[in-house]
């Protein structure tokens, strides 16, 4: 029978052999997409090693390191974000609190240190010694804020910030890598239906010379292999613009460069260098101890200030070493109180640090390479294998195709 007849003969196979090779191209690419983010941790047997972990967590360790390179080397200067808080506005921003803390800390240090002198004061006097410390505070913020704004690459080690953020939790450096992979994911799975269909069509006249049953596992092996490689390819390439004939060709996440700038930066100044994390990191971190030290100093320095048109009654009163005391208690206290008082003006910090536009900006400046770097990691390390799992996959149902056209 003659290739014309044989088709009249089955025409629904021969039809069905395209669209089931644009379907072999869409589901091979849907597994590449769920294997690269899932499961979240390996599942399977580790001594062999027989089983999976999704590329991203597998290798989050790396990808963080990379992204908090990229952060801190490119997009986020600590010197100059921290220049842009006003230490006024940071004042009047937590006037409301830092009264309060003020009041708490200098009732409680005065009754701790001087109770027999506190307790003779009448209560007018008791206030009048509290109202006086409370005039000092914003004296003491500005103090504060002067020696951050001037020490902060000794206080803040901002790449250690993502790094812990990143590390914190992995679901969040999923989410990140997803969020700003989604479309080039969407465009990696019609590649694979659009590849599948034109291979689809080659394998139907192969098919129609040959007869042979090897042809539908092969196609379907080198539909799952090609379309894969070549999808995750156009992902990237070309970086710059390339016309061929008609056609222009450009990565897909390159093309996207505005887009993600902005998506990339929004999700990074709301997860990872939030204002409370970045408090942290200066209050807690490992660098802390330079800062406590500046910050107790300031504090004595205020106090020592506002005692100074009473410091002989006070060395009367009082004495030296018990006022040296007092001073380091106060400065301890004042510490303490610190992260809770300055979070109240987290509003203000983050619009004044403005992380989310000073990253997008910064990333439209990054050369193509660099950006790439944003997303390319998650794919380079494990590329062969989501290829070699599509060409598996494509070979199964190949199989499977001549099982149920054969018998």
């Amino acid at each position: 029978m003659s290739i014309f007849g044989d088709f009249a003969a089955h025409w629904q196979v021969y039809l069905s052999m395209p669209v089931i090779a644009a379907v072999i191209g869409y589901l091979t690419k849907r597994a590449a997409i769920e294997m690269m983010f899932r499961p979240m941790r390996f599942v399977g047997i580790k001594e062999p090693w027989l089983g999976w972990q999704g590329v991203v967590p597998r290798h989050s360790e790396r990808m963080i390191r990379i992204s908090a390179d990229l952060l801190t080397r490119r997009l986020v200067d600590p010197d100059e974000i921290f220049r842009r808080l006003d230490s006024d506005r940071l004042a009047k921003e937590i006037e409301g609190p830092l009264l309060v803390a003020v009041d708490e800390i200098t009732r409680d240090v005065m009754a701790r240190y001087q109770s027999g002198l506190w307790d003779l004061l009448p209560p007018f006097a008791r206030d009048l010694i509290v109202k006086q410390v409370q005039a000092s505070s914003p004296l003491l913020v500005k103090r504060i804020m002067a020696e951050i704004q001037e020490h902060i690459g000794e206080v803040l080690d901002i790449r250690q910030v993502a790094v812990d953020a990143l590390t914190r939790d992995k679901v969040l450096l999923v989410g990140l890598t997803r969020d700003i992979s989604r479309p080039e994911m969407a465009f990696i799975a019609r590649c694979g239906v659009y590849f599948g269909l034109f291979l689809g069509l080659i394998q139907t006249v192969v098919w129609a010379v040959t007869k042979n049953p090897l042809v539908l596992p092969l196609f379907g092996a080198l539909i799952g292999w090609f379309t894969d490689w070549l999808a995750i390819k156009l992902v990237f390439f070309p970086r710059r613009p390339r016309r061929i004939g008609p056609i222009t060709l450009h990565g897909v996440f390159q093309r996207r460069r505005d887009e993600v700038a902005k998506q990339y930066a929004a999700i990074v100044a709301r997860e990872v260098m939030t204002v409370p994390n970045l408090l942290d990191a200066v209050l807690r971190g490992p660098r802390a101890d330079r800062l406590l030290g500046m910050i107790r100093r300031a504090v004595e320095e205020t106090i020592d200030e506002q005692a100074a048109a009473v410091r002989p009654v006070i060395a009367v009163a009082v004495g030296t070493k018990a006022f040296g005391e007092l001073k380091r208690a106060a400065a301890d206290r004042a510490v303490r109180y610190l992260p809770d008082t300055i979070l109240h003006a987290k509003d203000y910090a983050t619009a004044a640090l403005d992380i989310r536009d000073t990253i997008a900006t910064r990333m439209r400046r990054l050369t193509r390479i660099e950006y790439e770097g944003l997303l390319r990691p998650a794919f380079r390390q494990d590329e062969w294998k989501l290829i070699a799992v599509g060409a598996v996959i494509g070979a199964l149902i190949g199989e499977l195709q001549v099982l149920l056209l054969l018998h």
